[in-house]
């Protein structure tokens, strides 16, 4: 059983010491235990300080990518060094890699795909009362669209199986822990969660530059999300809220067509009715698009089915149905 564990790196050539302390050269249960350095367009001596501290594995981006491109780089770089479990963890020792074995056991017992280490956001000291607010409100807007219950649904301190990584298909560039976590559900993998303590702050967050950008980002990436994942939900809800928004300015017609005769042909219930008409049109365009929506659903499913085939080709895994001796 071998595991590698992922660092994606921005210039961490002053933390990068710090994680790689704390990862453990013994793990019970894995046989091997590789670490992949992915230098994201370092300007710093990162790559050089990693290979001074023994680390062989790299992959290196000549431009910065963002964090969700390392990790799709990344899984694909441990799936070709023939992980069969892949934790992801920061250059910046924001998590207790120490944990790590408690991180992969639920995989190693096969009650997980997939763990996610839940850093009890309410505990971190150097988080703002707003982004607490935030990083909750976010965890339940996403619980709620994939039908999970994650108490910490932006944490990146998590670990993959080999089962879990191929099926994978990350197409998003901010929000990768919003993405897998819809795409694990999705496609059924079976997802578990540790409670974890984070480390002191080492550096400001790179990944987003205030509140208000990382609320934009994180409502793109759901929006995102929903359009892929669930469009008849969407394009549907929509289309019933125009088509009863719709029906208000006829029924209130109707109803003051049967219960009086007065300046029913006025400009104010011509205009009410025109704006009714708008509306239940767009509804009708509305439900037009769920079904187009949900028939690209179907043929992109088909298509990561074909990719899903293709990688257990590639890296000499059986299908998850079948027995082959």
């Amino acid at each position: 059983m071998k595991l590698v564990i992922m660092i994606p790196c921005l210039n961490e050539e002053k933390t990068l010491p710090l994680t790689l302390s704390t990862i453990p050269s013994k793990i019970k249960g894995i046989n091997k235990i590789d670490i992949l350095v992915i230098d994201d367009g370092c300007s710093d001596k990162t790559v050089q300080v990693a290979k001074n501290l023994g680390i062989k594995y790299f992959i290196h981006h000549a431009k910065t990518r963002g964090l969700a491109l390392s990790l799709r780089d990344g899984i694909m770089g441990a799936l070709e060094l023939g992980a069969d479990i892949i934790v992801l963890t920061d250059g910046d020792n924001q998590y207790p890699q120490e944990r790590i074995p408690d991180l992969i056991k639920p995989i190693l017992e096969g009650k997980a795909d997939t763990v996610i280490g839940d850093r009890q956001v309410e505990t971190i000291p150097h988080f703002s009362a707003t982004k607490k607010l935030l990083q909750k409100l976010g965890t339940k807007v996403l619980n709620t669209a994939a039908g999970t219950n994650i108490p910490d649904s932006t944490s990146g301190f998590r670990a993959y199986s080999k089962e879990a990584a191929v099926k994978l298909n990350l197409i998003g560039r901010f929000n990768f822990a919003m993405e897998t976590t819809l795409q694990a559900s999705q496609k059924r993998l079976r997802i578990e969660t540790i409670k974890i303590t984070t480390n002191p702050k080492t550096r400001e967050s790179r990944l987003f530059k205030s509140n208000s950008q990382h609320v934009r980002q994180s409502a793109k990436a759901l929006l995102n999300a929903y359009l892929m994942y669930k469009p008849v939900v969407l394009f549907i809800s929509l289309g019933l809220v125009l088509f009863i928004a719709g029906l208000i300015p006829f029924v209130h017609y109707l109803i003051l067509l049967l219960t009086t005769r007065k300046g029913l042909f006025g400009p104010h219930h011509l205009q009410s009715l025109i704006i009714g008409t708008v509306l239940l049109n767009a509804s009708f365009v509305s439900f037009t698009l769920g079904v187009v929506a949900n028939l690209i659903k179907i043929n992109r499913v088909l298509l990561e089915d074909v990719l899903e085939e293709i990688r257990r080709e590639r890296f000499n895994m059986a299908s998850e149905t079948r027995e082959i001796n």
